[in-house]
């Protein structure tokens, strides 16, 4: 199986991914007369999430005439690798990660976009890194993404604990602080990691988020090329952290984390008395739950993940949503081009949850989004996520076992040692 061998380059600014072209998708266009077109598109994307992005391509079907149908699933690595072995793949879908487009890509399954996009636009206005994330081996774009996410956000509730004025620097000051500050809370953390066919990610980011700040960028690369060990003390290092530190006081204890939706996960925080102190979750949280309810920075606020090693010091993890087209039709290049746009991604900017893929793209609703991309624009290092950039079968292990360390059924050694089997087949060839 392949695997994505490129180093991340530091996100300077925040130029995610810029317009492909600057043509409206009109009938008559480019792409001739789409009436009654039908564009099929997959993605995980489900409840508010799938709302936001069905009204972000609303306008394009009333300028062209076609027709997006959708369908969201969040086992969406199974439904593209049958696809590609079958053939059976709609015209459009969100990628599991840069790792999995890498696959389809040498597969032959994805149509690479360098004639779809204006290229040279794109390339010139969206982030190195990113635009090399969306590359196959042939040095051609296959993916573009169309919102982003900072990860590894502590997420609390002003009105109950105010950490605006000193927010932990450190993972020791975090500790601190929260204790100090727990009153009547029942516990420390609010964790949630199930996710229907994809339960276990937001663990996985726990541990991407600390292997980052305790090992630092170059080992996090090494790792989730499978260069070293999940056995490995650097590694393990990480794992023992979430278990003793997050696990050890997480509200309603381990198996509830792992049963509990990621969704409604950080929920605890606005009850009274609260269920916890904090809660770990990338910036599209705002969107999900009770936060979609709640007043942003009245009812909750957040501080970035803090350093542990200071020599991994602003490091910043981050993510976003991959699309490619499978199939090359006239209608779905007319859409791959629209949802690149700045038109499209203010649609769901403007809804909040979603830091803009477009750097024209900016009507953030609050403060507290402003302040995510900021996060990004100013990182001193940034990383994708480290499971997206894993070959597929790493990743879908790596589920597995977080949903196992976590509810307590299998112990770090066991699941490391899984890990490591895991890892000598993913990476074979």
């Amino acid at each position: 199986m392949s695997r994505l061998t490129r180093t991340m380059a530091p996100l300077a600014v925040l130029g995610l991914v810029a317009a492909g072209c600057s043509s409206s998708p009109g009938n008559g266009g480019e792409d001739g007369d789409l009436r009654g077109a039908v564009v099929t598109v997959i993605g995980t994307w489900g409840g508010d999430e799938q709302e936001a992005f069905l009204a972000m391509v609303k306008p394009w079907e009333e300028q062209t005439g076609a027709t997006v149908k959708y369908t969201g699933t969040r086992d969406l690595n199974t439904v593209l690798t049958t696809g590609v072995a079958s053939g059976v793949l709609p015209d459009l879908a969100g990628l599991p990660g840069p790792g999995q487009l890498a696959e389809y890509a040498e597969a032959g399954a994805l149509v690479p976009l360098d004639d779809v996009l204006d290229i040279d636009t794109y390339t010139s206005e969206t982030a190195p890194a990113l635009v090399e994330l969306g590359k196959g081996s042939d040095g051609k774009v296959y993916g573009v993404f169309i919102k982003a996410a900072v990860k590894g956000l502590i997420w609390y509730n002003p009105s109950q604990y105010n950490f605006g004025d000193n927010p932990p620097s450190t993972w020791d000051d975090l500790l601190e602080q929260g204790e100090a500050n727990k009153g009547s809370a029942e516990a420390l953390w609010c964790v949630g990691i199930e996710s229907g066919a994809a339960s276990g990610w937001p663990a996985t980011d726990w541990i991407e988020d600390l292997v980052l700040r305790t090992a630092g960028p170059e080992v996090y690369t090494q790792w989730y090329r499978g260069e070293v060990k999940w056995s490995d003390p650097r590694i393990r290092e990480a794992f023992e952290i979430y278990v003793e530190d997050v696990l050890g006081n997480t509200y309603g204890g381990r198996q509830t984390a792992a049963a509990t939706n990621f969704e409604v996960a950080g929920d605890p925080l606005f009850s009274d008395p609260p269920g916890c102190v904090f809660h770990h979750q990338a910036s599209f949280i705002t969107g999900l739950g009770g936060f979609k309810d709640a007043q942003a920075g009245t009812d909750y606020d957040f501080f970035p993940f803090p350093d542990i090693n200071p020599q991994h010091a602003g490091a910043v993890e981050g993510a976003g949503d991959l699309f490619g087209m499978f199939n090359d039709t006239p209608a779905a290049r007319s859409l791959m081009r629209y949802l690149v746009s700045a038109q499209a991604q203010d649609i769901w900017v403007k809804r909040g949850g979603a830091l803009s893929a477009n750097k024209n793209a900016n009507s953030y609703p609050d403060e507290i989004s402003a302040r995510s991309a900021e996060i990004l624009a100013n990182a001193q290092s940034f990383v994708f996520d480290a499971s997206d950039l894993m070959p597929q079968a790493m990743n879908d292990a790596f589920w597995r076992a977080m949903v196992e360390l976590t509810s307590g059924s299998a112990s770090i050694d066991d699941v490391l040692a899984d890990l490591d089997a895991a890892q000598a087949d993913a990476y074979a060839s």
